[in-house]
Protein backbone atom coordinates (compact mmCIF):
# COMPACT_ATOMS: atom_id res chain seq x y z
CA UNK A 1 0.00 0.00 0.00
CA UNK A 2 1.03 3.61 -0.49
CA UNK A 3 1.60 5.79 2.56
CA UNK A 4 0.86 9.39 3.50
CA UNK A 5 1.73 11.09 6.79
CA UNK A 6 -1.12 12.81 8.60
CA UNK A 7 -0.68 16.12 10.42
CA UNK A 8 0.17 14.51 13.77
CA UNK A 9 2.80 12.24 12.19
CA UNK A 10 0.63 9.12 11.96
CA UNK A 11 1.18 7.09 8.78
CA UNK A 12 -1.97 6.37 6.81
CA UNK A 13 -1.91 3.52 4.27
CA UNK A 14 -3.98 3.78 1.10
CA UNK A 15 -4.48 2.24 -2.32
CA UNK A 16 -5.19 4.02 -5.58
CA UNK A 17 -6.93 2.52 -8.62
CA UNK A 18 -8.84 3.55 -11.71
CA UNK A 19 -9.00 6.61 -13.88
CA UNK A 20 -11.19 9.70 -13.77
CA UNK A 21 -12.30 12.16 -11.10
CA UNK A 22 -11.06 11.22 -7.61
CA UNK A 23 -13.33 9.58 -5.06
CA UNK A 24 -12.19 8.69 -1.54
CA UNK A 25 -13.95 5.74 0.11
CA UNK A 26 -14.25 5.84 3.89
CA UNK A 27 -15.22 2.74 5.86
CA UNK A 28 -17.18 2.38 9.06
CA UNK A 29 -16.95 0.31 12.23
CA UNK A 30 -14.68 -2.76 12.44
CA UNK A 31 -13.50 -2.63 8.84
CA UNK A 32 -10.38 -1.56 6.95
CA UNK A 33 -9.96 -0.67 3.26
CA UNK A 34 -10.71 -4.25 2.16
CA UNK A 35 -14.43 -3.64 2.72
CA UNK A 36 -14.31 -1.89 -0.66
CA UNK A 37 -12.64 -4.73 -2.58
CA UNK A 38 -15.84 -5.44 -4.53
CA UNK A 39 -16.76 -1.76 -5.01
CA UNK A 40 -13.46 -0.51 -6.45
CA UNK A 41 -13.77 -2.58 -9.69
CA UNK A 42 -17.25 -1.11 -10.20
CA UNK A 43 -15.90 2.45 -9.85
CA UNK A 44 -12.44 2.18 -11.41
CA UNK A 45 -13.57 2.49 -15.05
CA UNK A 46 -15.16 5.85 -14.18
CA UNK A 47 -13.22 7.28 -11.20
CA UNK A 48 -9.82 7.24 -9.55
CA UNK A 49 -10.52 5.50 -6.26
CA UNK A 50 -8.64 6.08 -3.01
CA UNK A 51 -9.31 3.57 -0.24
CA UNK A 52 -7.44 3.75 3.05
CA UNK A 53 -7.07 2.09 6.41
CA UNK A 54 -8.38 4.39 9.09
CA UNK A 55 -5.93 4.94 11.94
CA UNK A 56 -5.57 1.96 14.22
CA UNK A 57 -6.51 -0.49 11.46
CA UNK A 58 -4.71 -2.53 8.83
CA UNK A 59 -1.40 -1.02 7.75
CA UNK A 60 -2.08 2.47 9.13
CA UNK A 61 -0.53 3.72 12.34
CA UNK A 62 -2.19 5.11 15.43
CA UNK A 63 -1.51 7.58 18.23
CA UNK A 64 -1.51 7.16 22.03
CA UNK A 65 -4.54 9.41 22.40
CA UNK A 66 -7.53 9.52 20.06
CA UNK A 67 -9.39 12.60 18.83
CA UNK A 68 -11.96 12.93 16.07
CA UNK A 69 -9.96 15.90 14.75
CA UNK A 70 -7.04 13.56 13.99
CA UNK A 71 -9.28 11.35 11.83
CA UNK A 72 -10.48 14.43 9.97
CA UNK A 73 -6.84 15.28 9.29
CA UNK A 74 -6.25 11.72 8.04
CA UNK A 75 -9.06 12.10 5.51
CA UNK A 76 -7.71 15.48 4.46
CA UNK A 77 -4.26 13.94 3.95
CA UNK A 78 -5.70 11.32 1.61
CA UNK A 79 -7.70 13.99 -0.24
CA UNK A 80 -4.45 15.92 -0.68
CA UNK A 81 -2.94 12.80 -2.28
CA UNK A 82 -5.96 12.76 -4.61
CA UNK A 83 -5.12 16.22 -5.91
CA UNK A 84 -6.39 18.52 -3.19
CA UNK A 85 -10.13 17.92 -3.48
CA UNK A 86 -12.33 14.88 -4.06
CA UNK A 87 -15.74 13.30 -3.87
CA UNK A 88 -16.09 11.33 -0.62
CA UNK A 89 -18.24 8.26 -0.06
CA UNK A 90 -18.61 7.03 3.51
CA UNK A 91 -20.78 4.49 5.28
CA UNK A 92 -21.91 3.69 8.82
CA UNK A 93 -19.85 5.50 11.46
CA UNK A 94 -17.59 6.54 8.58
CA UNK A 95 -20.52 8.61 7.34
CA UNK A 96 -20.63 10.37 10.72
CA UNK A 97 -16.90 11.04 10.39
CA UNK A 98 -17.30 12.35 6.85
CA UNK A 99 -20.03 14.72 8.05
CA UNK A 100 -17.73 16.06 10.77
CA UNK A 101 -14.94 16.50 8.20
CA UNK A 102 -17.27 18.26 5.77
CA UNK A 103 -18.53 20.63 8.45
CA UNK A 104 -14.93 21.34 9.47
CA UNK A 105 -14.16 22.51 5.92
CA UNK A 106 -12.47 19.48 4.36
CA UNK A 107 -12.11 19.96 0.55
CA UNK A 108 -14.98 17.67 -0.44
CA UNK A 109 -16.49 18.43 -3.85
CA UNK A 110 -19.48 16.12 -3.37
CA UNK A 111 -20.47 13.96 -0.43
CA UNK A 112 -22.19 10.56 -0.53
CA UNK A 113 -23.32 8.93 2.72
CA UNK A 114 -24.58 5.43 3.39
CA UNK A 115 -26.76 4.98 6.49
CA UNK A 116 -25.04 7.23 9.04
CA UNK A 117 -25.23 6.08 12.66
CA UNK A 118 -27.75 8.57 14.04
CA UNK A 119 -30.89 7.95 16.09
CA UNK A 120 -34.03 9.96 15.51
CA UNK A 121 -36.46 10.60 18.34
CA UNK A 122 -38.57 7.59 17.34
CA UNK A 123 -35.76 5.18 18.22
CA UNK A 124 -33.93 4.81 21.54
CA UNK A 125 -30.28 5.71 21.82
CA UNK A 126 -27.78 3.27 23.34
CA UNK A 127 -28.04 3.14 27.13
CA UNK A 128 -26.32 5.92 29.05
CA UNK A 129 -23.34 3.80 30.15
CA UNK A 130 -22.79 2.10 26.78
CA UNK A 131 -19.57 3.95 25.96
CA UNK A 132 -18.15 3.58 29.49
CA UNK A 133 -18.75 -0.19 29.49
CA UNK A 134 -17.13 -0.45 26.06
CA UNK A 135 -14.04 1.39 27.28
CA UNK A 136 -13.75 -0.88 30.34
CA UNK A 137 -13.94 -4.01 28.20
CA UNK A 138 -11.27 -2.67 25.86
CA UNK A 139 -9.00 -1.54 28.69
CA UNK A 140 -9.16 -5.10 30.04
CA UNK A 141 -8.49 -6.44 26.51
CA UNK A 142 -11.80 -8.31 26.49
CA UNK A 143 -12.14 -7.81 22.76
CA UNK A 144 -14.64 -10.58 22.17
CA UNK A 145 -16.99 -9.12 24.77
CA UNK A 146 -16.44 -5.60 23.42
CA UNK A 147 -17.55 -6.72 19.97
CA UNK A 148 -20.67 -8.34 21.40
CA UNK A 149 -21.37 -5.23 23.48
CA UNK A 150 -21.18 -3.00 20.41
CA UNK A 151 -23.29 -5.28 18.21
CA UNK A 152 -25.97 -5.65 20.86
CA UNK A 153 -25.89 -2.30 22.62
CA UNK A 154 -25.31 -0.06 19.60
CA UNK A 155 -26.62 -1.93 16.55
CA UNK A 156 -29.42 -3.69 18.40
CA UNK A 157 -28.49 -7.23 17.37
CA UNK A 158 -30.19 -10.10 19.16
CA UNK A 159 -28.09 -12.82 20.82
CA UNK A 160 -29.03 -15.19 17.98
CA UNK A 161 -27.83 -12.71 15.35
CA UNK A 162 -24.56 -12.17 17.23
CA UNK A 163 -24.09 -15.95 17.39
CA UNK A 164 -24.51 -16.15 13.60
CA UNK A 165 -21.99 -13.34 13.09
CA UNK A 166 -19.56 -15.18 15.34
CA UNK A 167 -19.59 -18.12 12.89
CA UNK A 168 -18.80 -15.86 9.92
CA UNK A 169 -15.43 -15.19 8.27
CA UNK A 170 -15.18 -11.56 9.44
CA UNK A 171 -15.34 -12.21 13.19
CA UNK A 172 -11.55 -12.29 13.42
CA UNK A 173 -11.40 -8.79 11.88
CA UNK A 174 -14.09 -7.66 14.30
CA UNK A 175 -11.90 -8.67 17.23
CA UNK A 176 -8.67 -7.35 15.67
CA UNK A 177 -10.22 -3.89 15.21
CA UNK A 178 -12.29 -3.89 18.41
CA UNK A 179 -10.18 -1.13 19.98
CA UNK A 180 -11.38 1.27 17.25
CA UNK A 181 -15.00 0.87 18.38
CA UNK A 182 -14.19 3.43 21.06
CA UNK A 183 -13.17 5.80 18.26
CA UNK A 184 -16.42 5.25 16.38
CA UNK A 185 -18.45 5.80 19.53
CA UNK A 186 -16.80 9.20 20.02
CA UNK A 187 -17.41 10.07 16.37
CA UNK A 188 -21.13 9.41 16.83
CA UNK A 189 -21.34 11.91 19.68
CA UNK A 190 -24.80 11.98 21.22
CA UNK A 191 -26.21 10.00 18.23
CA UNK A 192 -28.42 12.93 17.22
CA UNK A 193 -28.59 14.27 13.65
CA UNK A 194 -26.76 17.65 13.81
CA UNK A 195 -29.56 19.37 11.91
CA UNK A 196 -28.57 22.95 12.76
CA UNK A 197 -25.01 22.42 11.61
CA UNK A 198 -26.02 20.49 8.49
CA UNK A 199 -28.33 23.35 7.51
CA UNK A 200 -25.19 25.41 6.79
CA UNK A 201 -23.60 22.80 4.49
CA UNK A 202 -24.23 23.71 0.85
CA UNK A 203 -22.20 21.01 -0.93
CA UNK A 204 -24.21 18.51 -3.00
CA UNK A 205 -24.84 15.46 -0.84
CA UNK A 206 -26.36 12.07 -1.65
CA UNK A 207 -27.73 10.01 1.25
CA UNK A 208 -28.26 6.32 0.53
CA UNK A 209 -29.97 3.49 2.37
CA UNK A 210 -30.86 -0.10 1.60
CA UNK A 211 -34.48 -1.08 1.18
CA UNK A 212 -33.93 -3.97 3.61
CA UNK A 213 -32.00 -2.24 6.37
CA UNK A 214 -33.13 -1.50 9.93
CA UNK A 215 -35.92 1.00 10.50
CA UNK A 216 -33.65 3.20 12.63
CA UNK A 217 -31.07 3.41 9.83
CA UNK A 218 -33.75 4.33 7.30
CA UNK A 219 -35.02 7.03 9.65
CA UNK A 220 -31.48 8.35 10.17
CA UNK A 221 -30.93 8.58 6.42
CA UNK A 222 -34.21 10.45 5.93
CA UNK A 223 -33.48 12.88 8.75
CA UNK A 224 -29.96 13.55 7.46
CA UNK A 225 -31.30 14.25 3.97
CA UNK A 226 -33.99 16.57 5.32
CA UNK A 227 -31.42 18.61 7.25
CA UNK A 228 -29.24 19.28 4.21
CA UNK A 229 -30.07 22.24 1.95
CA UNK A 230 -28.60 20.42 -1.06
CA UNK A 231 -29.28 16.84 -0.02
CA UNK A 232 -30.94 14.06 -1.99
CA UNK A 233 -31.97 10.68 -0.59
CA UNK A 234 -32.10 7.37 -2.45
CA UNK A 235 -33.31 3.97 -1.28
CA UNK A 236 -31.61 1.20 -3.22
CA UNK A 237 -31.95 -2.59 -3.33
CA UNK A 238 -29.87 -4.56 -0.87
CA UNK A 239 -29.83 -6.31 2.49
CA UNK A 240 -29.22 -5.18 6.07
CA UNK A 241 -26.86 -2.19 5.99
CA UNK A 242 -25.65 -3.18 2.52
CA UNK A 243 -26.58 -2.04 -0.98
CA UNK A 244 -26.21 -4.41 -3.94
CA UNK A 245 -22.69 -3.72 -5.18
CA UNK A 246 -23.46 -3.25 -8.88
CA UNK A 247 -26.22 -0.77 -8.04
CA UNK A 248 -24.03 1.07 -5.55
CA UNK A 249 -21.13 1.26 -8.01
CA UNK A 250 -23.32 2.59 -10.79
CA UNK A 251 -24.99 5.14 -8.49
CA UNK A 252 -21.70 6.45 -7.11
CA UNK A 253 -20.06 6.62 -10.55
CA UNK A 254 -22.95 8.67 -11.90
CA UNK A 255 -22.87 10.94 -8.86
CA UNK A 256 -19.10 11.46 -8.98
CA UNK A 257 -18.89 12.17 -12.69
CA UNK A 258 -22.02 14.26 -13.21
Amino acid sequence: MRKVVSRDGTTIAYEKAGEGPPIVLLNGSFRDHTIFDALVPELAPHCTTYVYDRRGRGQSGDAPEYAVEREIEDLEAVIQEAGGEAVVFAGSSGANLAIEAALAGAPITKLALHEPFFRTEDFPKPVWNFAKTLRVLLTEDRRDEAVEHFLGGFLGFTPDTIAEWRKGPIWAMNEANAHTLAYDTLICGDYTVPADRLATYETETLVLNSNSTSAWLKAAARATTAALPNGRGLELPGSWHRIDMDVLGRTLAEFATA
